[in-house]
């Protein structure tokens, strides 16, 4: 991950992400983030969890858009970032500098929901378990992970994603492949889902189709939400338990 690069991109990340083909699909953040943050809420009550009842942590929070938004769906909303220059962009949100990007600076079972939003995507392939390790270490005994990424099945995704100058580094994984690291790292998957297929002037009026293609590769984006399966996968301050 390159949280130098981020502390530059920082002042201007919304120019940075500015593309034609993207601008044409929502103008701005705001469509995207909205859908993200449906995506969770519906993955989650699918799961048979009320989010009412979580802590929530988003790694990777950056600007902190998502936590802003949600927050007011969890019992609680904290955040955590490898960038400075990110987390000095966040609004009024709960967020912690992440020092080192193969620790998380929380305690042992802080939490019952952890999320990655585009993060792991900037992950070298070697370190991504390291990292889901991390998360496992803070989630509470029967907590849920949930990584959403861009999915590179998606040509006009990839065609974006090769055009970021904050992605320049990107190594797509695909759905399958989020899953198979989940099932190295024993966690259960849970429940899948991909999103943003229709345009924001579209998906207000035929949200159902989307919805009832979401469980095909075909959209921008994609959720997979997982559960740790016990505390003998666990490593709690060092040490499996």
């Amino acid at each position: 991950m390159r949280e130098r690069e981020f502390d530059a991109y920082a002042a201007e990340y919304d120019a940075l992400l500015e593309d034609p083909v993207r601008r044409r699909f929502a103008p701005g953040n705001t469509f995207f983030v909205s859908r993200k943050i449906e995506v969770i809420l519906k993955l989650l009550r699918a799961a048979g969890r009320d989010p009412a009842t979580l802590r929530w942590l988003d790694v990777g929070c950056g600007r902190g858009e998502l936590l802003s938004g949600a927050r007011a769906h969890f019992l609680e909303a904290r955040g955590c970032d490898v960038s400075a220059g990110m987390l000095g962009h966040a609004p009024a949100v709960d967020v912690a500098m992440q020092p080192d990007p193969g620790r998380l600076p929380f305690e042992d079972g802080a939490f019952d929901f952890v999320t990655a939003v585009c993060v792991f995507h900037h992950v070298e392939p070697a370190d991504r378990a390291g990292l889901l390790a991390e998360i496992k270490r803070v989630l509470a005994p029967d907590g849920l992970i949930m990584l959403v990424e861009h999915n590179p099945l998606n040509p006009v995704t990839r065609l974006i994603v090769s055009r970021a100058a904050v992605d320049r580094d990107a190594r797509l994984l695909t759905g399958r492949s989020a899953r198979r690291l989940f099932a190295r790292e024993r966690i259960e998957p849970l429940a899948s889902r991909h999103f943003l297929l229709l345009p924001e002037s579209l998906y207000s009026r035929f949200g159902a189709i989307e919805r009832f293609l979401s469980r095909m590769p075909l959209a921008g984006q994609y959720a997979v939400l997982g559960r740790i399966r016990g505390r003998e996968d666990v490593q709690y301050g060092g040490r499996q338990v």
